[in-house]
């Protein structure tokens, strides 16, 4: 299937379902470049993380970060809208680990948990897939609702300024002639996924009443450096992880990365 006939399904389901029987989450952080955004992720995770703690994991994927923390003890649940998503992690779930895994739209779902039940929730993927600000706005005042007091909560978005960037100079040399984006704002269009600005995100997190305290360049320059960083000798690569975790969270590198993570309470 087309993306244009992609995006002329309706049905959300189906819609998100087509995409990713295009893009393979299964295998997104196999490569070196790649794994910069989990490990990057799961540090700043991991820096809130209590024995004990209660996590939410919203629109799952494949379930690499739900099966990660799981693995490591924690109460996990799960939820992810694309169905052969869900039976990857059924597959991938080992028998006495304490996660539970639900097939449905994130903002349904949501309304059935209690207020207040969750230490950490992760809100990883949603938001690149919710176009109508009711909807948006909907999703992360559940987050929201869903967070103990004292929790946090962690939101990605992809940065619409660095797509730009890696369409024509990784992907298709023609995109500033022919893409999809406004010639004048930049702004690119919302499909396949929806993109955002660094102002965008704080935005929307701020005007549903959440306090911003950390933002990250979660995985910096590695989807336009690829090849290079892929390339590079494990020595080389620890070193390279070390560099993007002193620079991640300064303000001159946030707009030049492809995701950006978002800590509130």
């Amino acid at each position: 299937m087309s993306f244009e006939e992609i995006e002329r399904l309706e049905n959300e389901a189906e819609r998100v379902s087509a995409i990713y029987d295009i893009f393979d989450e299964a295998t997104r952080f196999d490569s070196q470049a790649a794994r910069v955004e989990f490990l990057t992720t799961i540090k700043y995770i991991e820096s809130y993380l209590k024995p004990g703690m209660r996590i939410l994991d919203l629109g799952a994927g494949t379930g690499r970060y739900s099966l990660y923390f799981a693995n490591k003890g924690y109460e996990v649940v799960a939820v992810e809208l694309v169905k052969k998503h869900v039976e990857a992690i059924e597959c991938q779930k080992e028998e006495g680990i304490n996660l539970t895994v639900l097939h449905g739209n994130v903002i349904e779902e949501l309304t059935a948990f209690l207020d207040k039940t969750f230490d950490l929730v992760l809100c990883l993927g949603p938001l690149y897939h919710l176009a109508k600000k009711e909807d948006r706005e909907l999703c992360v005042r559940e987050v929201k609702r869903v967070c103990k007091k004292d929790g946090k909560m962690f939101f990605a978005f992809i940065n619409n300024d660095m797509v730009i960037v890696t369409q024509t100079m990784f992907y298709d040399p023609n995109y500033l002639e022919q893409g999809n984006y406004n010639r004048e704002t930049f702004k690119v269009k919302d499909f396949p996924f929806v993109f955002d600005t660094v102002d965008s995100a704080r935005d929307l997190l701020r005007g549903c009443g959440l306090t911003i305290e950390k933002e990250i360049a979660a995985d910096g320059m590695s989807e336009l450096l690829a090849e290079k960083i892929s390339s590079l000798t494990k020595t080389a690569y620890q070193q390279w992880l070390r560099y993007h975790f002193y620079v991640c969270e300064k303000p001159e590198f946030l707009g030049a990365s492809n995701h950006l993570l978002f800590v509130c309470k």
